[in-house]
């Protein structure tokens, strides 16, 4: 149910609903179209902080914006940082990047994007840090509304979210911590959502 694709009629209804809440969003043709999308949109100059993210893994988006040296990458740096000594400084970079890019859990026919997390780390930059945001998304992330949004992250997203979370880091599973709702961009322009016509991410 929730890992399927949505039809193009969906993804447009969608695509009219954010706009109308300041969040601008197109539908990519596929996987390699929405990698260049998105690398196109980032300034080579500009500082950019990729979020954890399985769908940037699976594009490819992650390893070419923090490992082709072709970016700014915020995360390159974090890691030749000392976060005992570095801790506020660390904080403080990735909150409030020029450009920030991610993914969400779920966004809804009525313009709604809802992000589940279990540390709160990408939020700042995603609420208010970052001068722009961009999300990556397939469209089975596509929900009704609000209520479906909190069905599909509990008990689809976290289950799988829990097993990537055993395998990278040896801990017993994820938890949503935290919860973040944008019913609206109050800053036109500042979030875009490239959609992908296909599975990716979960």
């Amino acid at each position: 149910m929730y890992d399927n694709p949505k039809s193009t009629e969906e993804v447009n209804k969608t695509i009219t609903s954010l706009a109308s809440n300041n969040i601008q969003a197109f539908l990519a043709k596929d996987k390699e179209d929405a990698k260049n999308k998105v690398l196109e949109l980032i300034p080579k100059e500009a500082s950019v902080m990729t979020m954890t993210s399985v769908t940037l893994d699976e594009l490819g988006i992650a390893k070419e914006i923090n490992d082709s040296g072709s970016f700014n990458s915020v995360r390159t740096k974090l890691a030749t940082m000392d976060a005992k000594t570095e801790a506020n400084e660390m904080k403080a970079m990735g909150a409030t990047p020029e450009y920030t890019v991610g993914s969400v859990q779920a966004v809804t026919m009525d313009g709604k994007v809802i992000v589940a997390s279990a540390t709160g780390s990408q939020l700042p930059a995603y609420v208010y840090g970052a001068n722009h945001v961009i999300w990556v998304v397939g469209t089975q992330k596509i929900v009704e509304n609000l209520d479906e949004s909190m069905e599909r992250i509990y008990d689809y997203v976290l289950p799988l979210e829990s097993e990537r979370a055993r395998k990278a880091y040896g801990v017993p599973g994820s938890l949503v911590a935290k919860l973040l709702v944008i019913n609206k961009e109050t800053t036109p322009g500042r979030i875009t959502i490239v959609f992908v016509p296909e599975n990716i991410g979960y």
